[in-house]
């Protein structure tokens, strides 16, 4: 091949990887960044009339994001402990799942990953209003507790609520739990099935017993599918509304839930766009840390 032929291959192969990057940076720029900008630019604005949908003029409405903090640091906590809790609960019930399907699934393992996926084909609505009729007053939960007589106990631990465990923050942490599980499990499972067992016997070769193997090799070697998993269950379990409306009632109602009202209720579209960036800038900010301190921060 002459040299002007080989400069115009080389010139071609160069052009590829930015050819097969254009969809992708397409896709971003229409349905990522431009309506991160309009958010943005709502949040910053004010809106004199509840019915008029074009009544937003940007005036750099700082107070937007102060009235927000000041008016809704309540249900900021609350989702970010809920959503924490269930991101826990997630990782002491899907870790052992996990492991198992990887390590000890044997020729049942597609089928264990079956029955993992399987509430993915019915969708999150469904499932959640499925739970309003398991822990309803007359439902088969309440009434086995009744029946244990387990009812004060559980009142005075604070997971029951007037013998209810509808409209209690137990429900929405069981919700989420639910909900989200299959998103802890896949990850982890994933990091757990390429590790080598042979570097555990290994370790157990040079005095460590089942335990210490685990946690010196095994759960080094899967934090980046437990912390892929963390952050697909504690991300949209924080903005959740769908588990605090249906399972918590008013008294526990998320952010995700004042979000929904002020933008499709009360047409007050700034203040929702400011509580929107707030979640965002508060969960990106706990994500960087939450990486250093796993030191994963390589994989963001």
């Amino acid at each position: 091949m002459s040299r002007s032929g080989e400069d115009r291959s080389r010139r071609s192969s160069g052009i590829v990887p930015y050819g097969l990057l254009s969809p992708g940076v397409l896709w971003l720029l229409l349905f990522f960044l431009v309506p991160l900008v309009t958010l943005g630019r709502t949040s910053l604005s004010v809106k004199t009339s509840r019915f008029d949908p074009n009544d937003i003029r940007l005036t750099w409405e700082l107070s937007n994001y102060t009235n927000a903090i000041g008016d809704y640091s309540e249900q900021f906590l609350r989702s970010f402990a809920y959503a924490g809790i269930a991101t826990v609960a997630c990782i002491l019930i899907g870790y052992p799942i996990a492991y198992v399907i990887a390590f000890r699934g044997g020729r049942y393992r597609n089928v264990l990953l079956g029955l993992v996926v399987i509430p993915f084909f019915t969708s999150f609505l469904i499932r959640t209003l499925a739970w309003v009729n398991v822990l309803s007053d007359k439902g088969p939960v309440v009434s086995a507790i009744e029946y244990l007589q387990f009812s004060g106990l559980l009142e005075s631990l604070g997971i029951m609520s007037d013998g209810r465990l509808l409209s209690t923050h137990t429900a929405v942490i069981g919700g989420l739990t639910y909900n989200f599980l299959p998103f802890m499990i896949l990850p982890i499972y994933v990091s757990l099935e390429k590790i080598d067992l042979g570097l555990a016997d290994a370790a157990k070769d040079l005095y460590n017993n089942g335990w210490q193997a685990f946690r010196k090799v095994v759960l080094p070697l899967s934090l980046p599918g437990l912390f892929a998993g963390s952050l697909l269950t504690f991300i949209p379990a924080s903005g959740d509304f769908i588990n605090a409306k249906f399972l918590g009632g008013p008294r526990n109602t998320m952010i995700g839930s004042v979000i929904q009202d002020r933008f499709l209720v009360q047409g007050d579209l700034p203040t929702a766009a400011a509580l929107s960036f707030m979640l965002m800038i508060i969960m990106t900010i706990g994500t960087l840390i939450y990486a250093r301190m796993l030191g994963t921060d390589d994989l963001i």
